[in-house]
């Protein structure tokens, strides 16, 4: 898990200015709006009004850092939103990766979020976005996510911060100690939730209905959806939820060591150690750029923790248990996710015959079923395949598996699109290359991310997905028009192909989800075997068959 998160650390840390309450000169045609929260103005594009930074909370700071956020006491006046907030604290970046910008402003009290409403807003659908990064990296400000396209189609769209690295994660016993409710942790998620609660409190004076909300995000957002559908803190404050590349690994503990990992009170304990801060005192003294930098360099692996209350449960128990809030799902992966995070991988052997040999001596009485997914043949393949699918692949379809059951509509996609920039650098379909055509950001992408081509066909596809997107959005059913009806997965585990153009098909990966369903049950019914990357090179030796596996 640590060389997963600080892996994701290095790919995706983007950086905001903030806003002030009140300007010397505002436009005449800046449209204000009066909410419960307060008065905010704005800027007007075309027919839409923006409402950049506005503050939803306050996170507590330097030496009261590490607790639930405030809410936002309402203020008087008219305050300034034409300016993005700035970012959450998180490692500086170098532009080394696709994924990397330059940094910019950022700050502990960063809980703001951004509206883009249509000006004839009334009673429309609520789109809030959650921005990936591993936990450690994001904004709400990122030219990726700009939200003009989905209000353009009649969506209220709101992008949120939430803390992270360190300062939005850490667990220790001290922090626990301090909390009327013995906890720890979570504090991003926390974030998260009081975000939901003022959107339901204040989105209705921007158009927006608080009572059709849908939570998206990617990779870490995806992973914050669920989080979102665990918690009971978080139930009924949205009513659909979409879920992009994410990862439904196991978690640590809040108090006990299990499955592989410490409790998270003890690696807070530890990174406080390799930080030579012995106290919570000493480490909220520390600069918050230093301490982010510094943790990050040390290892820490920014997770939500079980904690029986905020997570009741590791994400695989509470969606077997069908404790999960009860809303449609669209759910997806890539089939290129590994491409761009290739760290996540062991470099491969010399000869498939060593392949297969070190695959036989993991897998067991597994490795048939493995090498028949995963084969030696093709080995370097198999290698980036059998990684996807323990985090990506089999989450989506568990995500929609799980709903279906619940009688909730679920739909699942793989994004399989290639352009040539990204082809011919071996990129086909990487991590997050759907996102620029979510929101019809083609143009908004980092410096070295492949670039998109400006053709009529790219357009069109992007065309489609926002359709898709804010279709379903809307109605909990995703339609495009002029592009094929999406089936939903109850039928026949019928998915959306997104390659040249959507095309609707039928078991996007055979063998797949039962594959590494089986893999899960045996690592969660041996208890000391953590499940998420730690698959095919890099597996321990699986667990025998359980009672209950395979089922």
């Amino acid at each position: 898990m640590r060389l997963f998160a600080s892996t994701f650390a290095s790919l995706a840390v983007l950086f905001i200015q903030p806003s002030s309450v009140m300007a010397a000169n505002p436009s005449p045609a800046a449209p204000i709006v009066s909410t419960p929260a307060g008065a905010v103005r704005g800027t007007s594009q075309g027919s839409l009004n923006i409402f950049r930074g506005i503050p939803f909370a306050e996170a507590p700071v330097g030496p009261l850092r590490w607790k639930a956020p405030v809410p936002k006491a309402r203020w008087d006046g008219v305050r300034e939103a034409a300016a993005f907030g700035p970012a959450c604290f998180q490692p500086a970046t170098k532009l080394n990766n696709i994924y990397a910008r330059d940094p910019w402003p950022m700050s502990e009290d960063c809980l703001s979020l951004n509206v883009w409403a249509p000006k004839n807003a009334k009673n429309a659908p609520v789109f809030v976005w959650i921005y990936g990064g591993a936990l450690w990296g994001g904004t709400n400000r990122d030219p990726l996510y700009d939200g003009a396209r989905f209000a353009e189609r009649g969506i209220v769209f709101v992008s949120i911060n939430y803390r992270l690295g360190i300062l939005g994660w850490l667990a220790h016993p001290e922090l626990s100690a301090e909390s009327a409710q013995g906890l720890s942790g979570n504090y991003g998620l926390l974030d998260q939730i009081e975000a939901l609660r003022w959107i339901k409190a204040n989105i209705g004076s921007f158009g927006g209905n608080p009572d059709n909300v849908t939570i998206s995000g990617e990779s870490a957002g995806g992973l914050s959806v669920m989080y979102l559908m665990a918690s009971p803190l978080a139930r009924g404050l949205f009513h659909k939820a979409i879920a992009q590349s994410a990862y439904m690994i196991s978690t640590q503990e809040l108090k006990t060591a299990k499955y592989g990992t410490p409790s998270a009170e003890q690696s807070g304990i530890d990174i406080g150690k390799k930080l030579n801060a012995t106290s919570l005192a000493t480490l909220r003294a520390f600069d918050p750029v230093k301490l982010t930098d510094a943790a990050a360099a040390a290892g820490y692996s920014p997770f939500g923790a079980v904690d029986g209350k905020i997570l009741p449960r590791q994400l695989v128990d509470t969606f077997d248990r069908k404790e999960q809030a009860k809303v449609p799902i669209l759910a997806g992966f890539n089939q290129g996710e590994i491409r761009s995070l290739r760290i996540l991988v062991l470099p491969p052997p010399a000869t498939a015959a060593e392949y297969e040999q070190r695959i036989r001596a993991s897998y067991g009485d597994l490795a048939d079923d493995f090498l028949r997914l995963y084969p030696a043949a093709d080995y370097k393949e198999s290698i980036l395949a059998t990684t996807r699918d323990s985090l990506y692949s089999w989450t989506a379809e568990r995500l929609v598996r799980k709903q279906a059951a619940l009688g909730q509509p679920a739909y699942l996609y793989l994004w399989d699109h290639g352009y040539p920039a990204a082809d011919s650098a071996g990129l086909h379909a990487f991590h997050a290359s759907e996102i620029p055509y979510v929101f019809g950001s083609l143009d908004g992408t980092p410096p070295l991310w492949p670039k998109v081509p400006n053709t009529a066909a790219e357009r069109k596809l992007s065309d489609a997905m926002i359709d898709y997107w804010t279709s379903f959005a809307a109605s909990g059913t995703p339609r495009a028009a002029g592009a094929p009806a999406w089936p939903a997965y109850q039928r026949s585990q019928s998915y959306m192909h997104f390659a040249a153009m959507p095309q609707p098909a039928v078991n996007p990966l055979p063998g797949m989800y039962e594959f590494n369903e089986e893999l899960m049950c045996r690592r969660r019914a041996s208890g000391d075997q953590p499940w998420n990357w730690n698959v095919g090179l890099a597996s321990p030796k699986v667990p025998p068959k359980a009672a209950g596996c395979g089922t």
